[in-house]
């Protein structure tokens, strides 16, 4: 029996289609490495969350002109693995500001070593305090 025009070939899992990250240029951009992993080689939740926080932090200090904290970061949903020896990029935006406060949208990519298609890993948003040399919460101030 041949295959008529409506039956298809099965096939394996669908590639996901290559995404376009951020423009502008990453806070961060670093490649996983065998310690940053669990045993399956699968880069931990943890560690790619840490990278956000350190490219969030480097903005929100850059915004405040001086020490901030973190003090929350919304939902994350990590959407592909990021294996060993992936290129991690992570890109930032101020989204707002208060009086002490900044909110700063993060996203993490990983483009795999040997090609050039990035997919987005996760995004959420983080919330940082300004503070003063006693870990008080500071205005934040003017840009000059």
């Amino acid at each position: 029996m041949s295959a008529g025009p409506d039956d298809k070939a099965p096939s394996g899992p669908a590639k996901p289609e290559a995404e376009s990250p951020p423009a502008g240029t990453p806070l961060i951009r670093t490649v996983a490495m065998p310690a940053d992993s669990n045993p399956n080689g699968d880069i931990f939740g943890g560690w790619i969350m840490s990278q956000m926080d350190m490219a969030a932090g480097n903005l929100a200090a850059r915004v405040s002109h001086g020490r901030c904290v973190t003090v929350y970061a919304d939902a994350m949903s990590f959407l592909r693995p990021v294996k060993i020896g992936d290129e991690i990029s992570v890109y930032c935006e101020l989204v707002s500001t208060g009086r002490t406060s900044m909110k700063i949208a993060v996203e993490a990519w990983r483009r795999a070593r040997i090609t050039e298609e990035e997919y987005r890993v996760t995004r959420a948003t983080f919330t940082f305090v300004a503070i003063d040399a006693e870990g008080r919460p500071r205005p934040l101030q003017a840009p000059e």
